[in-house]
């Protein structure tokens, strides 16, 4: 089977020819793009360093010390560089996704400015703590920012279809076809998959989904580098036993495929994890669900303070709508609906009115119409009953802003699971009361990443995945894609 290798591989090959399309072409473009961008960065904070102690009298340096900068700078570059790439930052399976990035390239910077200070101190060289100061917060912040802008545009391009990496899954078929799901639903991810690589015993020549099968387990390495894979993504069903994973690994020790091993548990921050070896046996940690977390004084704190903050600066806004509301049909500016909160308390849910004034009694007759899968939402993309005003609020959620106040009042929160209506909850599967764990948000996951588009079973993942894996800095990066979001107005009807 190996020998004959299906279509879908020899067009993944001739895409290879392609440059920037390649699986390995692309790491090293990424890679090598990531070290010039950040050598041109670091180079721009030292001249601004140099540049801002010799303009700025802040910090009352008398000394010329210009020779002294001039001379550090020299071997400051290169050793930043040397720490960046020695913290993985030139790695691609280390770059695009989570937080890592950015906390080893605080760490890098932060071990550099140590080193120059002992080197400095030991030297006695005379050290401008002007220089110093604006070389690292400036470079530090430059940095950042620098791989954020690279982040987004290669998962812009991988979104196109460009910079994806070759991979292979292994492990049962349902378990490959699980991975897959996730793989195509999250194309910023990069991987293309080129094949499937199945159990001895099982004949099927493409998985459920329609992944060609290249090979069988128990010639799992042939397989991989006959597709000339950059990664093998290892399911469950992959290995009989540890020993077969580990001569895997030797198999491809001498090769650049990436091993990766996906767990069983799903929907499980990193945060919440911790891999602690003993005898060689790597025990995964799991922490308890953050619910309760989600629910203390912290975030009820960051609400308060944030619902007023926008209350004051969405005022005009708010104004500007009610009376374009009012003089679009004179009808009630508002719209109040009950919604189940936290643990099951009902309250009312505030809104501006995008609909006709008898929207809930024309409901009924639009049932049939509905286009949500789970039948549990209703969602109609042309919906009849929204106004034109309607559609330009909905559009850029300025409907949502009278939310601001429920926040204020406990009622909701900025971040949390998309406010369900009574109707809903009573359709809930057992699992599924979960979401009324915390306080509904104004936005959430379900928000960010897709809004009305997504269908009901995907809302519900996410809202569950937000709920267990809670945290406050994962609540203000989703405010921040919330706002790119709506600007974007992607997903909204």
């Amino acid at each position: 089977m190996i020998g004959s290798v299906p279509s879908p591989t020899r067009s993944t090959a001739s895409v290879r020819t392609a440059g920037i399309r390649s699986g390995r072409g692309s790491s090293r473009l990424i890679s090598t793009t990531a070290l010039l961008i950040d050598l041109v960065l670091i180079l721009l904070a030292t001249g601004i360093g140099v540049v801002g102690r010799n303009s700025l009298t802040i910090f009352d340096e008398a000394a010329d010390v210009t020779s002294v900068v001039t001379g550090m700078a020299v071997w400051l570059v290169p050793l930043w560089i040397i720490l960046l790439a020695a913290w993985g930052l030139y790695r691609t399976k280390n770059m695009g996704a989570g937080s890592l990035e950015y906390q080893s390239i605080l760490t890098a910077t932060g071990i550099t400015a140590g080193l120059a200070a002992a080197v400095l101190y030991l030297t006695h060289s005379q050290l401008s703590r002007g220089f110093f100061v604006l070389e690292f917060t400036v470079g530090v912040v430059m940095l950042l920012v620098g791989r954020l802008t690279l982040r987004r545009f290669i998962q812009r391009a991988r979104g196109r279809g460009l910079l994806l990496s070759d991979v292979v899954l292994s492990g049962t078929i349902p378990h490959i076809d699980e991975i897959a799901t996730v793989i195509s639903r999250e194309s910023w991810l990069g991987y293309r998959i080129v094949g499937a690589i199945t159990p001895p015993d099982d004949p099927s020549p493409h998985t459920t989904r329609g992944i060609p099968v290249i090979g069988h387990i128990d010639r799992l390495g042939e397989a991989v580098r006959t597709v000339e894979a950059e990664a093998v993504i290892c399911a469950e069903g992959s290995f009989p036993g540890s020993r077969d994973f580990r001569r895997l690994a030797w198999d491809l020790e001498h090769s650049r495929t990436q091993l990766i091993v996906v767990p069983a548990m799903t929907d499980v921050s990193a945060e919440r994890l911790q891999v602690r070896p003993i005898a060689g046996l790597p025990l995964v940690h799991v922490e308890q669900p953050q619910s309760e977390a989600a629910s203390r004084w912290g975030k009820r704190a960051f609400d308060i303070v944030g619902s007023s903050a926008l209350i004051v600066v969405s005022a005009p806004i708010m104004l500007a709508v009610a009376l374009a509301i009012k003089i679009h049909d004179g009808g009630p500016v508002f719209f109040r609906q009950v919604r189940v909160g936290k643990d099951g308390r009902l309250f009312r849910c505030f809104k501006f009115r995008s609909m006709v004034v008898d929207a809930e009694k024309l409901l009924a007759q639009l049932r049939t119409q509905n286009e949500s899968d789970g039948g549990v939402l209703f969602k109609m993309e042309k919906d009849p009953r929204i106004t034109r005003v309607g559609h330009v609020i909905r559009r850029f959620s300025l409907d949502e802003f009278p939310q601001f106040f429920n926040v204020f009042r406990g009622e909701m929160s900025l971040v949390g699971p998309r406010p369900a209506l009574p109707s809903e909850v009573e359709q809930y599967e057992e699992h599924v009361h979960r979401r009324l764990d915390v306080r509904p948000g104004i936005t959430g996951l379900w928000q960010v990443s897709g809004r009305s588009d997504l269908p009901w079973t995907e809302t519900v993942r996410l809202d569950l995945y937000y709920v267990d894996n809670w945290s406050m800095t994962q609540d203000v990066m989703i405010l921040i894609r919330t706002a790119r979001a709506v600007l974007a107005s992607a997903g909204a009807y």
